[in-house]
């Protein structure tokens, strides 16, 4: 039987993950992104153990243990005093409980590791979507520069402003919250000794700050807030944001933040919208993955792991396929991740402690080699 061949628009987390979990099954797989390089954006990123252990199976772990930091516990803390609100065991006890590692990590590191299980050859740079058309079994992906390309299928991996979702079933219209989210890291030597916790989330009566290492050396801080701010509507990460007004905005949290806060030299915002879940992802032998069909606010920090457990799934769905046959695969992918990830894209909408606390076994104890396909 001939090889199936799938062309994935992006070259994000998810996209990687997809073709690297692709090609672990067999199949043909070409990826076109729209940026020409990758800048080393300044963000975190944590993969708790339902992530790794996809990572695991195309033998990322490894590197990944190296490259990043794993805290010995995540503290939910009073914003003003400090006080412990709640404590999340994610070393040894965490591993041995879901199998897998906590990791924490520079966003780069990851995307970085996740491109070194894909050769290079086979990601087009410079190439952004115009639109796509099907023809019996076979999708023809048109290009910005002219240029286009055919594929058996097509997974739209192309992030919250996906063309792929666009050019399925129209524009969105995302709601904006009222938030915003700053974002930065910085090298921890700017503290001067100020002493800070492994990983740790202050909770504010209508904001908040999560921070935490990026890297075993301790030598990175990480922090991310949700900021009321309704005036800013920018959903972007390169915008760049105010710190007097950062600052200010944290002016009663506890001193440890503001601290922090203080030593930061800039940080990035980009205004957090929520959507609804899609009603469908797939369109013949066209389906979306990741951000493009359920991106989340960062509450959960489940964005980029059922990014790349939705990868996983669809190598499993799609093995040993024929072309007749891809379609159907795809509502199979559709139908088994939909009513997870929805479930989680509402829960960390809700930016509840308590739902979050009752959620833990279910989101960190999926495994997304062995969950049954719907």
């Amino acid at each position: 039987m001939p090889k199936l061949n799938v062309a994935i628009v992006g070259a994000g987390i998810g996209g990687l993950a997809a073709a690297a979990c692709l090609r672990r099954v067999g199949i043909d797989v070409t990826i076109y992104e729209q940026a020409r390089q990758f800048a080393r954006v300044g963000a975190g990123i944590q993969q708790s153990p339902n992530s790794v252990r996809v990572l695991r199976a195309i033998g990322l772990e490894p590197r990944l243990r190296e490259l990043a930091f794993q805290p010995a516990a995540a503290l939910n803390r009073q914003s003003d005093t400090g006080e412990l609100l709640w404590e999340r065991a994610m070393g040894p006890t965490q591993e041995e409980k879901y199998g897998a590692p906590y990791l924490v990590m520079h966003r780069a590191d990851l995307h970085a590791t996740l491109a070194s299980a894909v050769p290079d050859e086979i990601v087009q740079r410079g190439r952004k979507l115009a639109g796509l058309s099907q023809h019996g079994g076979t999708v023809r992906l048109d290009f910005t520069d002219g240029g286009h390309a055919e594929a058996d299928a097509v997974i739209g991996a192309d992030g919250v402003h996906s063309v792929v979702r666009e050019t399925l079933f129209g524009a969105e219209r995302p709601e904006f919250t009222g938030r915003v989210a700053y974002r930065t890291v910085f090298p921890s030597a700017l503290l001067n000794g100020v002493p800070v916790d492994d990983q740790a989330k202050w909770w504010g009566p209508d904001r908040h700050i999560v921070m935490y290492y990026v890297n075993p050396r301790r030598s990175e801080l990480y922090f991310v807030t949700s900021t009321p701010e309704p005036d800013f509507t920018l959903e972007s990460w390169s915008t760049t944001g105010d710190m007097a007004a950062l600052r200010h905005a944290y002016r009663d949290f506890h001193p440890t933040v503001r601290a922090v806060l203080d030593a930061a030299p800039s940080a990035h915002k980009w205004a957090l919208v929520v959507r609804d879940p899609l009603p469908n992802w797939t369109q013949g032998n066209v389906a979306l993955l990741g951000d493009a069909c359920h991106p989340m606010t960062p509450y959960m920090a489940q964005g980029a792991g059922t990014s790349v457990e939705d990868a996983a799934i669809l190598s499993r769905c799609l093995d040993g396929v024929d072309r007749d046959g891809v379609a159907e695969a795809l509502l199979r992918y559709e139908a088994t991740r939909k009513p997870r990830t929805s479930t989680i894209q509402t829960l960390s909408r809700a930016n509840d402690m308590n739902r979050f606390k009752a959620a833990t076994e279910t989101v960190y104890g999926y495994d997304a080699w062995t969950a049954p396909l719907t």
